[in-house]
């Protein structure tokens, strides 16, 4: 398959999963303020460790026996080392990330954690010069700044929608950025090896073992959640941690991690532009042009870099 058509479809992916991710996030703030909900019915809070722990292990739980019944248990080994790279994974990756930004929306607010975990495109394009893998050159680092602004102008940063101080919540959101930015990296590297179901079960499996340890089921069960909470909290798992994430590794598997960071950056445009046509929200003239930000620097990073003979590492297909 010709790079560019490659490319495209990596793209496609990536964009897939923002989508998702932006669908989640109004089906959250639909869900919570009543708007999705029967007449008189309503969710009590849900600990940020708790909405982490449920997404990653009801993805697990699901996609488990689905693998299991096509490739059996063989399939589904790896060695040793691998297994423990899977566990750095899902553990300072995944796990790290989702709890990380659910704890700074927490202590501070949903304009200073997406900011701050946005900053991620910067981390990788770091991590990538410094490793010798990408060349900084003018192109990536305004894409990176221009992705970085874009988000936020679009969450409303500058329209009254103030940051919120908080030293937890600052030190928890740029920890969740810079998971954010492990993953993808180190989910980059796996995929090398494996494919994206094989990666996306490892992950959500050492992540949920984890959370298994930290928040172990008698102290979930002492947080009496409904049904209806419960319920919530399955779909919530599947639309915001096993599809899109399943679509995020399939997407890494044909970019490289600076490309598919900054595609990312789509999603709080799509949350955007889902509670305004679902939900009434409006979307303020700033905020518009923060979307053609995150647009620009999307179309740039993909740009043919003229000049340079950097060799494109792309991840041949798995069968």
């Amino acid at each position: 398959m010709a790079n560019k058509d490659r490319a495209l479809r990596g793209y496609a992916y990536i964009a897939s999963a923002t989508f998702l991710w932006g669908v989640a996030a109004t089906l959250g703030r639909g869900v919570f303020t009543g708007r999705f909900l029967p007449a008189g019915r309503s969710l009590q809070p849900i600990d940020p460790l708790i909405l982490s722990q449920s997404r990653t292990t009801f993805s697990c739980l699901v996609l488990l026996p689905v693998l299991v019944a096509q490739r059996g248990w063989s399939g589904l080994r790896m060695p040793r080392i691998d297994l423990i790279r899977m566990l750095v994974l899902g553990v300072l990756g995944v796990a790290a990330s989702n709890y990380f930004y659910y704890l700074a929306i927490q202590k501070t607010n949903v304009a200073t954690a997406i900011v701050l975990q946005y900053t991620a495109p910067v981390f990788v394009l770091l991590y990538m010069v410094a490793r010798g893998l990408q060349r900084a050159t003018a192109s990536r680092v305004l894409s990176v700044g221009l992705a970085v602004i874009g988000i936020a102008l679009t969450i409303g940063v500058g329209t009254g929608v103030g940051l919120r101080m908080s030293s937890v919540g600052l030190i928890a959101a740029m920890l969740a950025a810079i998971s954010f930015s492990f993953y993808n990296i180190g989910g980059h590297s796996m995929l090398e090896r494996y494919d994206h179901w094989i990666v996306l079960l490892y992950a959500t499996l050492f992540a949920s073992l984890f959370w298994l340890v930290v928040n172990p089921p008698w102290k979930v069960a002492a947080a009496h959640y409904t049904s209806l909470e419960w319920g919530f909290l399955l779909v919530f798992a599947l639309i915001s941690v096993l599809a899109p994430f399943s679509f995020y590794f399939a997407g890494l598997r044909h970019l490289e991690p600076t490309r598919a960071i900054i595609v990312s950056c789509l999603e709080p445009v799509f949350s955007i532009v889902i509670a305004a046509m679902v939900l009434g929200e409006s979307v303020r003239a700033v905020q518009t042009l923060g979307i053609v930000l995150v647009l620009a620097a999307i179309v740039l990073v993909q740009m043919p870099e003229h000049g340079t003979r950097e060799p494109i590492r792309v991840i041949e297909p798995i069968e």
